[in-house]
This record gives structure tokens, sequence and C-alpha cells, in this order.
């Protein structure tokens, strides 16, 4: 009867120390497998679609995100600033961006899908300098005629605020537009095309 009592309780024991070592294995083994779900650093910078919450934005406000390992500038443009797009085309190299890298489904003239939100990649096309975001209008080292936009500080290459590129300038073409697509009217998805969303 005492072997019964002893073979009892190693019984259980062996059944609890079972179960908790089974239990570890499978957290052990859930980890990485739940992990796998989330792109890595490299994957993101391989194309990974990027989620960005622009909400935050104030008009005539920029901020920076990242994908593929460039700066995406994204900057939620006022009416003033959409109106003065159409005063500057004279100056412009590529007024409709038809030699530019963007997403046939942008206007071509604002180059985006809603006016009011910019998305362009922060490159320049001429060397790959970043370019400064200078929405300030006329200041004294950019002229009189200057109603806000990108300047590269490299060569001095001069876009407006939809990334179009002025005449005569060391830039070949406007700022590129990534793909993107709208989740929500708070959230972009930078990497996916609307169409294929």
């Amino acid at each position: 009867m005492s072997n019964d009592g002893v073979n009892a309780g190693r019984r259980r024991f062996l059944v609890a120390a079972t179960s908790v070592v089974g239990a570890a294995g499978a957290v052990g083994a859930a980890v990485p497998f739940v992990g796998s779900w989330f792109p890595s650093a490299k994957a993101k910078a391989a194309g990974a679609p990027v989620k960005v919450n622009v909400s935050k934005i104030e008009p005539g406000q920029q901020m920076v995100a990242e994908w593929r390992g460039q700066p995406v500038f994204i900057l939620r443009r006022t009416e003033e600033i959409l109106s003065n797009l159409a005063t500057l085309e004279p100056q412009l190299a590529d007024i409709e961006s038809q030699a530019s890298d963007q997403p046939g489904y942008v206007d071509p003239k604002t180059r985006s899908i809603k006016p009011e939100l910019l998305l362009l990649v922060g490159l320049c096309t001429h060397l790959g300098c970043a370019p400064s975001f200078r929405p300030e209008v006329a200041p004294a080292d950019l002229g009189s005629e200057w109603v806000g936009g990108y300047f590269c500080p490299c060569h001095g290459s001069r876009y407006d605020l939809a990334g179009r590129v002025y005449k005569a300038q060391p830039a070949p073409l406007n700022l590129p537009v990534p793909p993107h697509t709208y989740e929500s009217d708070d959230v972009i998805i930078i990497g996916v095309d609307q169409e294929q969303a």
C-alpha cells in the first residue's frame, strides 16, 4: 500500500513536470512563428509596405517616414499652397510629370491621390542628396519669387510643393512619388499600389 502512495506522488510530479516542459516548448516554438508575421528591418528595407498615420500633420507641415531605406516626405498642403502650384507652371521643367517616376493613379499636376496630402521620395534626382523642406515665402537666400518648395543644398536644385523641378536645374526629373494607398482617412500604406489594394 505504501508503494502505491509513492508511485502516485511520483506520477503526479512527472505529469506536472512534463506539462511545464511541454508548455515551455510550445511557447518557445510559438514566439518565432508569431514573430515571422511581422516584417523584419531587412524586409522593410527591401520594400515591405509601411503604414503611416498622418492625422497629426498640421496644414503646411511635413513629416518624414522611411520606406526601402529612403526618406518619404509627407506634406499636408494648404489651399494657398495648392493655388500657388498653378502660378509656378511657366517656371517648371515637367509640369504634367510625364517623365517622372510616379504611379499612374496620382494627379499629374498635384502629384497626389488627395490634393492636400503629398508623398515624395525625399532624394534629389540629380545625385541623391536630401532636399530641404523650405515652406517659407521669399526667404533672402532663395529670392522674392520663392513661394515655398524643396531646395537641394548639394547643387541648388529647386522643386515646388508638388515635387516638380524648376527649369534649368541640375536635377533632371521631378521628385519620385512612391506607390501608396489609403487604408483610412488617417492611415497611408507606402509601398502598396492603390490599384492593387
